[in-house]
Order: structure tokens, then C-alpha cells, then sequence
């Protein structure tokens, strides 16, 4: 005669393993929700969470998963921005090309490889620059100014080649100068690069190196080189169309220093920039675009210390 189970043992059997086949289940993915929640910032409150649900040893699991997961992939960086413009983002705002008088930009790209550029103003200065494309890798950069300032004028040639994660420079330049620069991503933020140059003419040299660390809403730089000149500057990306910037330059044999604080507003049709330094220095420089192609430039700059006050306006066409 069969023994037959009674009736609440058999229904706690089934509701012990119902749950044991609901907790397998939630074993198994819990580790993708663990990982999506990190990325969103609920770190804390998944793991107090996964504390109740799971044993100890299971957490750890979990948590070793979701770090090997986030392991950066270090033969897949980014290609970083180029040596000299390290500080691009700073240079918007605080190094904008303030100008006194007319000036004439004119651009024009004869094809997808090459392009032209020219700026004249009523000083007398002259500038032209050409950029070719001669590999997808390789571009070579050439900037001129003619100045009726004696020792004042100058050429430069510049060779870049850009790698995977890495980006190398040449400059040529009258005077007998020569330079080469490197600049190497370490991670898919930092950066790390090095310059050195020789200049025959006044038979001097140098050496320098730079760091570059930004992430969605912030760029940090600096660069320090052996002629005693140290730049750090700090943007911070405040939406899409404004930044905020500051620059802080010493110069270690002269024991100068300066300070500048700065802003950059795009609007629908126009873009301001200005900034104001630790000597008293105030400038601004508006973009309107007329037309496409066309924008109308409105630059002002006051030395109050020096009473020295320059206004100027000119156009760009291309």
C-alpha cells in the first residue's frame, strides 16, 4: 500500500521549489541589472539590494563580473587631439583673436584634401595658411605672415601624422628652426605628450611636456617647459552653448603670473566670447553670422592699468 504525503507538506514541497526556480532565475540575470544600474549611477542601492537577496559569496561574484566588464580596453584608446592644441578648449575663450582696425578672413577648400586661407588687416600684416591631406593619416600644414615690423615675419611648416591612439608632429621653420612634437592617449581621458625644439638664429632650446584630461563636461590641462613656462587651465562645459574657462601662466625666471577668468556663449546666430586677467585686461569678440558663408566680426579689448583701448571689425567669407 503506497504511502501518501500529506496535503501541507505537498504544497510547501511546490512552494519551496517554485522560489528555488525563481531565485535561479534571478541569479541569472541579476548580474546584466547589476551592471546597467552601475553605469546609471545606483550602485549603492543595488548592492543593499543584491545584500538582501543573495549570499555573500554570490555579491562578490557579481561584483567581480561587473568590474571585468567595465575593464578598459587599453588596444582600443582614442586618438587624442593634436599636440599644440592641448588647450583648444581654453583658447576659445581666453586666447580669442582680438584685433584693432579692419580685417579681412577669406577661406575657400578646393576639394576635400585641400584648403586656403588668407587674412589681411590694416596694419600691414598679411597671413596665409594652407592645409593638404596627402594620406588619411598624414597632413601637412603650412602658415605664413608678412609684417612690415622688421625680424616680425615668419614661415612655418608642420608635418602631423595621427596613429591609433597617438599623434606625431614636424615643424620646419625659418630662423633654422626645427621642433617635433608626441602626445599619446594613456586613457580613453588622460592624455600625455612631449615637445622638443632647436632655434639656429639665436641658438636656443627646449623641452617640454603636457597633460590632457577631459570627460563630457570638463577639460583640465597643463603644460610646464625648460624656458620656465608653466600653463594650467580648467574649462567647464556648463550646457551645449556655454562654457566657462580659467587659465593661470607663470613664468618661473621672470616669477610673472597671470590669471584669467573667461566665458563662451553660442546663440542661434552668433557667438560671444571675452575674458577678463589678473592685470586688468577686458576683451570680447562677437561672430554674426549674416548669411551662410558670411559673418560679420565685432572685437574690443581694454588695458585700463595701461589706458590702452583697441576697437575693431572685420568680415569672414568662406
Amino acid at each position: 500500500m503506497r504511502c501518501e504525503r500529506p496535503e501541507n507538506e505537498r504544497s510547501k514541497t511546490q512552494r519551496l521549489a517554485t522560489k528555488q526556480k525563481k531565485t535561479l532565475t534571478l541569479l541569472r540575470f541579476l548580474p546584466h541589472f547589476s551592471s546597467y544600474y552601475r553605469r546609471k549611477g545606483f550602485s549603492k542601492a543595488v548592492a543593499a539590494a543584491m545584500a538582501d537577496l543573495l549570499p555573500p559569496l554570490v555579491t562578490a561574484q557579481i561584483d567581480a563580473k561587473t568590474k571585468v566588464d567595465e575593464k578598459v580596453d587599453y588596444s582600443n584608446l582614442p586618438c587624442p587631439v593634436p599636440y599644440e592644441e592641448i588647450h583648444r578648449e581654453a583658447m576659445m575663450s581666453l586666447k580669442a583673436e582680438n584685433f584693432e582696425g579692419l580685417r579681412f578672413d577669406f577661406t575657400k577648400a578646393l576639394n576635400q584634401k585641400f584648403s586656403l586661407s588668407h587674412r589681411v588687416m590694416t596694419d600691414g600684416r598679411l597671413n596665409a595658411r594652407v592645409k593638404a591631406d596627402i594620406t588619411e593619416k598624414l597632413v601637412l600644414k603650412a602658415n605664413a605672415l608678412l609684417t612690415n615690423e622688421q625680424h616680425m615675419s615668419h614661415a612655418m611648416f608642420n608635418f602631423d601624422y595621427m596613429g591609433q591612439d597617438y599623434r606625431a608632429q614636424l615643424q620646419l621653420g625659418n630662423s633654422a628652426l626645427v621642433g617635433a612634437t608626441y602626445i599619446q592617449s594613456v586613457t580613453p581621458r588622460l592624455s600625455l605628450g612631449g615637445e622638443v625644439f632647436w632655434a639656429g638664429v639665436p641658438r636656443k632650446s627646449g623641452i617640454g611636456y603636457a597633460a590632457r584630461y577631459e570627460t563630457d563636461k570638463m577639460v583640465a590641462s597643463a603644460q610646464v617647459a625648460s624656458t620656465g613656462i608653466v600653463v594650467m587651465n580648467y574649462v567647464q562645459k556648463i550646457s551645449e552653448k556655454v562654457s566657462l574657462a580659467t587659465d593661470f601662466m607663470y613664468n618661473y625666471f621672470s616669477r610673472d603670473a597671470t590669471a584669467t577668468v573667461g566665458y563662451d556663449y553660442i546663440l542661434r546666430q552668433s557667438r560671444v566670447r571675452g575674458k577678463i586677467d589678473s592685470n586688468g585686461v577686458t576683451s570680447a569678440l562677437l561672430e554674426e553670422r549674416l548669411s551662410m558663408g558670411l559673418n560679420f566680426l565685432l572685437s574690443a579689448e581694454l588695458d585700463h592699468k595701461k589706458k590702452d583701448y583697441k576697437f575693431g571689425f572685420g568680415l569672414t567669407v568662406g
